[in-house]
């Protein structure tokens, strides 16, 4: 896996060309992105370091449109996607994902 950080920084930096009011809050090891104001406890998803890869997760990424079929997952609601590189942000579509997480968050 290429530098962590910079791969989290380049998905940070791509939530907020989604959403200029999300709230980054550290949670569950990571940080969720959060879309009220108000509470710690709506978020659409977050961004995770794991051993081998970044995970970039979706509370409700069953219901998103994966034509390439990137997200990975079998839960009822979550998706996520696995990103070993910085190419990987752009080449498995994080923004359109992104795009799709704030357009039906709570």
């Amino acid at each position: 896996m290429e530098n962590a950080k910079d791969i989290i920084d380049a998905v940070k930096s791509t939530v907020q060309e989604v959403s200029a009011t999300v709230r980054f809050v550290g949670k569950y090891g990571g940080e969720v992105f959060c879309t009220d104001p108000d509470s710690d406890k709506i978020f659409v998803g977050g961004v995770f370091e794991n051993k081998a890869h970044v995970s970039l997760e979706f509370s409700e990424g069953a219901s998103f449109d994966d034509p390439a079929g990137h997200l990975e997952g079998q839960g009822k609601n979550r998706r996520h996607l696995k990103l070993t590189s910085l190419n990987d942000v752009t080449s498995k579509d994080a923004k359109a994902f992104l795009e799709q997480a704030f357009a039906n968050r709570p």
